[in-house]
């Protein structure tokens, strides 16, 4: 009996120090990951549009007489100035219109005169009551007849000199001229379909783009209203075709007040001193948006169910699945979240595609203890001892 009562206490012993090795050696440990604590951040994002390159003036050079090309005096591309003679039609008939018209006005102008002298001298006559009332009325309206005769002559005077002045087609602006298939020979009229020239300006570009309704009243929302906007808009930049930026800041100068289709149209100016920026040219145009004091967030951080962005906030120590709500226009790097997070929340920042929901986890580089994930592990196994 004594024997027993001695090893009996030892044997207590070592079965508790086994359970107690069990029950250490069972409890869950926690993974490391990179965690990042959420602050107030700025971003500048960049989102780009379809844009085709437009001369601040484009004109179309079309004859408004008929009649056959004696003479081309423009250089095709060459630089024209406002008022340039660039076309010359036949003017021999539209001279010697002129000059018939002229002749007219003065053949009117003598019937007027006549007529005046005529009525005068009727007046008196009528004083004296050598004539009647009808005889007076005749000659004034005779008078009437020859001044409206007169005005009509003068009013054709006019329409043949404008003729002959049409006869020289010049440029109304200051610019660069197209291509033409004109030459001396060649039949016009006004009635013709394709145009004598093109004449562009383009000392200054418009780029046209479209924004869809939510897009412009984001905008509008924004800045207050459309002429905040377009007052307080930062500058906008030009992608060109060969995906080069344009070395020139343009601005947004115009927004329509109409929604057609479901987009808002709007124009950029840009400056085109050295004449890069050719009218018909396609190009981009890079619009940037401006967020102050905003939740930024690595798309590493998150993931996708059903069109539902994701991430994983650390909450005691377990990764818990969130839903967030973030800006449609990203930079492929990073999200500007909406809703879902707020300033001092801290995440996993990388690798939310592999962990679950209540995942134990702790910071990359630190040590935790048991998965409180406080950073007191060796303390944690010392008392454990």
């Amino acid at each position: 009996m004594k024997v027993l009562k001695f090893f009996i206490p030892g044997l207590c012993v070592l079965a508790g120090m086994v359970s107690c090795k069990e029950e250490v050696s069972h409890q869950p440990q926690a993974s490391e990951y990179p965690l990042l604590t959420l602050g107030l951040e700025s971003r500048t994002l960049y989102t780009t549009y379809p844009t085709v390159i437009e001369g601040r003036q484009y004109v179309e050079i079309r004859p408004q007489v008929s009649g056959f090309i004696t003479d081309v005096l423009v250089n095709e591309g060459a630089q024209v100035k406002k008022g340039e003679t660039l076309f010359i039609i036949d003017t021999i008939p539209y001279a010697a219109s002129y000059e018939q018209a002229k002749a007219a006005v003065a053949t009117a102008e003598a019937q007027e005169a006549t007529s005046k002298l005529t009525l005068e001298g009727q007046e008196e006559l009528y004083k004296e009551k050598v004539i009647s009332d009808f005889e007076l009325q005749t000659s004034r309206n005779s008078y009437l007849s020859a001044k409206a005769s007169l005005a009509q002559a003068k009013a054709q005077e006019v329409s043949a000199a404008n003729n002959l002045s049409f006869a020289k087609v010049t440029s109304p602006v200051t610019g660069v001229a197209g291509m033409t298939s004109i030459r001396v020979g060649t039949l016009v009229s006004s009635s013709m379909a394709e145009p004598l020239i093109t004449v562009t300006d383009n000392s200054s570009v418009y780029a046209y783009f479209s924004l869809s309704e939510k897009e412009a009243l984001s905008l509008i929302k924004q800045y207050g209203s459309i002429e905040k906007t377009i007052a307080s808009y930062p500058p906008v930049s030009l992608i060109l075709s060969d995906g080069t930026e344009y070395g020139i800041k343009g601005r947004i100068d115009a927004i329509s007040g109409i929604v057609e289709n479901s987009v808002i149209r709007v124009r950029a100016v840009f400056e085109n001193p050295d004449g890069l920026l050719i009218n018909g040219s396609s190009a981009n145009i890079s619009i940037p948006y401006v967020r102050e004091n905003c939740i930024v967030i690595p798309q590493e951080a998150t993931f996708e169910i059903q069109d539902k962005i994701f991430t994983y906030k650390v909450v005691d120590g377990k990764a818990t699945s969130t839903i967030i709500d973030v800006f449609k226009i990203n930079n492929g790097k990073e999200y500007i979240v909406e809703s879902g997070l707020s300033e001092g929340d801290t995440i996993v920042a990388t690798g939310a595609g592999l962990l679950r929901e209540g995942t134990l986890v702790k910071a990359a580089g630190a040590t935790t203890g048991q998965g409180t994930g406080n950073g007191n592990a060796a303390e944690d196994e010392k008392e454990g001892e």
